[in-house]
């Protein structure tokens, strides 16, 4: 039995077996292509949703708690709080993008493991503030909002937040101090007591009349508005020398007012040690706030105080808007 002469040459066989096989790893190389394209678009999306879901929870958590201590706000645990859900949101999003890209759980904490002595070394200085963050917010050496000085700067504290404090010099430049230093050292806090007391030291020449000029010195700070009358000023002499005699002259007042007081008290100490005959303008009003409660009768009592319109549109047949009725 004859039989029939194959169309396709022998020596052509093995071409075209090696073109379907190369066809086979084109497909293979686009479906894998296609899918590593759809888990980047897939990725991308946590990733930008991970970063919004954590901006938002962080306002949650500052809303949260200023409703929780609205009698009492603590901006500085707001600040605290809100960064630390915010960076919680972020790691768990970027485990989630790396599980999406083909990376397991358990390999993520396998590599985390091995490489956690390398990490802590590396993130020595980071993780010390921290620590230093939560330590100062159980403590409390100071909030936001009160004038502190460090070793390097002081200022008023803007924020705290897990590394760094941020805090507003007195001519206004922001400054970034981590929380470990802060910490570490040394921390004035201006604001925490209300009153303070001014110190002021003068030199009064031996040719003037030193017991006039302290006994002008006692009567300015007595009829100072802003000098407390309890503890009573103190005036005292603390150097004498052949050229000058210098004394100082201690009175406590408002947190408010120290600078100004202080720098009146030395202001009419330089001129009554040259002339004690020269007559000096009255002291200038308080700017500490009054801590007596408001009694009634006065201006700002709930008693005397006008209902705030409400806003909005009104319904009703008083209210201006409304279209009169046919």
């Amino acid at each position: 039995m004859q039989t029939k002469p194959s169309l396709i040459p022998a020596e052509a066989l093995p071409s075209l077996a090696k073109v379907k096989a190369d066809e086979t790893m084109l497909g293979h190389f686009l479906d894998w292509l296609g899918k590593l394209a759809v888990n980047l678009v897939v990725a991308t999306l946590i990733l930008v949703v991970t970063f919004w879901v954590a901006g938002w929870l962080a306002g949650v958590a500052r809303r949260g708690l200023g409703r929780m201590h609205r009698k009492n706000p603590d901006p500085t645990l707001e600040s605290f709080l809100s960064s630390l859900v915010r960076y919680a949101v972020v790691a768990v999003g970027l485990v989630a993008v790396l599980q999406q890209l083909g990376v397991q759980a358990t390999s993520i904490l396998a590599v985390l493991g091995a490489a956690s002595l390398a990490i802590g070394l590396a993130l020595q200085g980071a993780l010390s503030n921290v620590a230093a963050g939560v330590m100062i917010l159980l403590f409390r050496p100071y909030k936001v909002g009160d004038v502190i000085e460090t070793s390097t700067r002081n200022g008023t504290v803007k924020s705290l937040d897990l590394l760094f404090t941020e805090i507003a010099t007195p001519d206004n430049v922001k400054v970034m101090i981590p929380n470990s230093k802060v910490f570490g050292d040394v921390i004035l806090n201006y604001s925490t007591h209300r009153h303070r007391r001014a110190d002021v030291v003068f030199k009064v020449p031996l040719k003037t009349d030193l017991v006039t000029v302290l006994q002008k010195m006692r009567e300015r700070a007595e009829g100072d508005p802003r000098v407390r009358k309890d503890p009573v000023p103190m005036i005292e002499v603390v150097d004498l020398s052949e050229a000058f005699a210098q004394a100082a002259i201690r009175v406590w007042t408002a947190k408010e007012d120290y600078g100004p007081v202080r720098t009146d008290l030395m202001l009419a100490a330089h001129l009554w040690a040259e002339d004690p005959t020269r007559v000096l303008p009255p002291p200038r009003p308080s700017k500490a706030p009054d801590p007596s409660p408001v009694m009634p009768g006065d201006p700002g009592h709930h008693l005397f105080r006008l209902p705030r319109p409400r806003r909005g549109r009104q319904s009703g047949p008083r209210s201006p808007r409304s279209p009169p009725k046919a």
